[in-house]
């Protein structure tokens, strides 16, 4: 694929000129460096060619500052706005793959790339499924993959029509929540969606769903590798069916049992909370919109729990850094929902997301399946309340038996 189409050379000239940028942070992923250097000398060009064109004096392009950020301070699927803030950057480029989550101070445009895929082994894949399984279908895929949904859409609408009126394919193709994002003080809600429909998204994508109709009746197909994002997309609906299309070995997969079983160690690290006495607020982001509230209310929840909290900043997490702190019984990973669910099997202590802690320190909750990953869901919805009732014994799974909670000093 040509090199400037592949990383939308034009289009990000465009969004930094029209909007008069002068010191621009780009930022890439580690797979991506080997093409820092390319993507800065095709930029520089095309912010050139743009002023030649622009009959009104504009800024000059060798005044407009190219700095390349490598190492991120967090996940490098989010906007790294503490990198950027380092040489004082007035936007972001982000390049590679992303959660997009919403940003704090500055603006960012996504390049999320353009991965090969066979468009017509998808599109068979996809029809025969549909009609072997009567199921409505609901399409999700990599944003590395958004450039061939257009294509795909298309394709399956003139092969469905080709079935005859007897048989109909529903189905559902999820769009990408935006290329561009503005810091918004509203971090709590999106835009609403159509009259008589539920809005979803998850991992960049965003669809609407008739009230009429549960998700649990849909069939995700997700087109992708098997990565985080495609974990998200397995514990948020796990009650639905959910197969994977693999576009780099072209074929479908049905069994998403591995997956799954995620579910039953996360239980396990709920039950295991529960027990703590001491935990760790691990800030796992500083960019993320709503972080700080997030954390404010986890301190919240685990002091009404009669808890001991540490609030500790450190930058991707890993078993050497948390054995510093032996005191803290579990950690709690306050950051986007793509770096959020750590495997901590190697660690000394378990690391929880902040929804997982709700359902550990509220008392009186149960966790009837649904899972929860983005900020905005869990600060929309209603909070869970913690028991300051200390002296209430509840049941250890773990320990198998009554305990009570002794609150700290």
């Amino acid at each position: 694929m040509d090199f400037e189409l592949n990383y939308e050379i034009a289009s990000t000239a465009d969004f930094i000129y029209s909007r008069k940028f002068t010191r621009v942070a780009l930022q890439f992923p580690d797979n991506l460096l080997k093409d820092s250097i390319r993507i800065v000398r095709a930029l520089r060009a095309k912010l050139g060619s743009l002023r030649s064109s622009d009959g009104e004096r504009g800024v000059d392009d060798k005044d407009i500052g190219l700095f390349v950020m490598a190492d991120t301070t967090y996940g490098s699927c989010c906007v790294d706005e503490v990198g950027a803030s380092h040489v004082d950057a007035d936007c972001v480029i982000h390049y590679g793959h992303t959660c997009l989550s919403p940003t704090s101070t500055l603006p960012a445009f996504f390049v999320f790339g353009k991965a090969s895929i066979n468009t017509s082994n998808c599109i068979e894949n996809l029809s025969k499924h549909a009609l072997t399984n009567g199921k409505p279908i609901l399409v999700l895929y990599g944003l590395e993959y958004a450039h061939a949904i257009p294509h795909i859409r298309e394709a399956v609408k003139v092969a469905s029509s080709s079935y005859g009126s007897g048989l109909k394919l529903e189905i559902n193709f999820a769009d990408v929540m935006c290329t561009v994002i503005t810091p918004s003080k509203d971090h709590k809600s999106l835009c609403g969606p159509a009259g008589g429909c539920t809005r979803h998204t998850i991992g960049g994508l965003v669809w609407n769903i008739p009230d009429r109709k549960k998700m649990e009746e849909h069939l995700l197909f997700w087109i992708g590798s098997d990565n985080s994002a495609f974990a998200n997309v397995v514990l948020t609906f796990n009650g639905c069916e959910i197969v994977r299309y693999d576009a780099t070995e072209e074929r479908l997969l049905t069994d998403v049992s591995q997956p799954l079983k995620i579910l039953k160690r996360r239980y396990y690290l709920v039950e295991k909370a529960k027990d703590a006495n001491i935990i760790g607020v691990l800030v796992g982001t500083l960019g993320v919109a709503g972080y700080l509230h997030m954390i404010h209310q986890m301190k919240e929840l685990i002091t009404k729990a009669g808890k001991k909290a540490y609030t500790l900043v450190m930058g991707k997490p890993n078993p050497a850094k948390l054995a510093n702190f032996p005191e803290c019984d579990v950690f709690i990973n306050v950051s986007c929902a793509q770096t959020a669910l750590l495997d901590s099997k190697e660690f000394l202590a378990p690391v929880i997301t902040p929804f997982e802690a709700m359902l550990a320190f509220g008392r009186g909750t149960q966790w009837t399946g649904a899972y929860v990953m983005e900020f905005r869901d869990l600060m929309s919805s209603s909070p869970v309340e913690g028991s300051d009732q200390a002296e209430e014994a509840r049941f250890s799974f773990l320990k198998g038996g009554y305990v009570e909670d002794v609150a700290q000093p």
